[in-house]
């Protein structure tokens, strides 16, 4: 099946296969779902992937996490290489780390973290290290509920003022993202964080052809999606 890099962007429809994911409303993550592989189960599709994405963040949600690959036998196997199954562009944000939500353990995520998980060309080069190393099947792009990078965007666009010292830079590069949303209905924060995974998401098949021909080569998919601060839940975004 021939996709265009957006198609490839997974959608909550196109993962029905994926325990968990269902065509209702916004997708859980951490919702009921059918058995999954075992934790240590080849991981080579994006649905297997997201598949033991899913099962961790139940886990989490459920305070059941097994806490894999943590022991100092992890540690001395892992030191000589690493072969993670996921990639994941997240914010800085101390509450949001990819392992915890995820109940994965070291070795398992290769992580690039930046407040507002803003996909700048140093991220990008990190990323494109991955897909061509590690060639993970899914790359998420994963942003979370009242983002302080985003809520400083819409403060300074708001005001009309500026943002301190660097912290202007995040805001600068998040206002193409949020300036259109201001005025807008509904909670202007929350539409602004779901808007920029999807931009962030869109972004990567735009700038980085390494990442764009492992897309349409269907060896990699990039998902947007959203952790909840209340419940712990992440859910994958169209």
């Amino acid at each position: 099946m021939q996709n265009t890099p957006q198609q490839q962007t997974i959608s909550r429809r196109s993962l029905l296969a994926v325990g968990g994911l269902t065509a209702v409303g916004t997708v859980g993550l951490a919702g009921p779902a059918a058995a999954q592989p075992p934790g240590d189960a080849p991981v080579d599709t994006p649905e297997a992937a997201l598949a033991r994405l899913t099962e961790g963040n139940r886990r989490f949600v459920r305070g059941h996490g097994r806490h894999p690959h943590q022991s100092p036998r992890d540690i001395r196997e892992l030191a000589n290489g690493q072969d993670p199954f996921a990639i994941v562009v997240g914010c800085a944000d101390s509450r949001v780390p990819p392992e915890v939500l995820f109940d994965q353990g070291l070795g398992d995520l290769f992580d690039n973290r930046v407040a507002g998980n803003i996909v700048d060309t140093i991220m990008l080069g990190s990323i494109e290290y991955a897909v061509e190393h590690f060639a993970p099947p899914v790359l998420v792009v994963l942003g979370h509920e009242r983002c302080g990078a985003v809520s400083a965007a819409v403060e300074v666009i708001e005001s009309g003022g500026h943002a301190p010292g660097a912290i202007g830079a995040i805001v600068e590069a998040l206002r193409p993202v949020v300036e259109p949303l201001i005025g807008g209905p509904g909670d202007v924060v929350e539409a602004a964080v779901r808007a920029n995974v999807l931009a962030q998401a869109r972004h990567l098949t735009e700038a980085s052809e390494i990442v764009r021909e492992k897309v349409h080569a269907g060896d990699l998919a990039i998902v947007g999606a959203r952790y909840d601060l209340d419940t712990g839940r992440v859910v994958l975004l169209d």
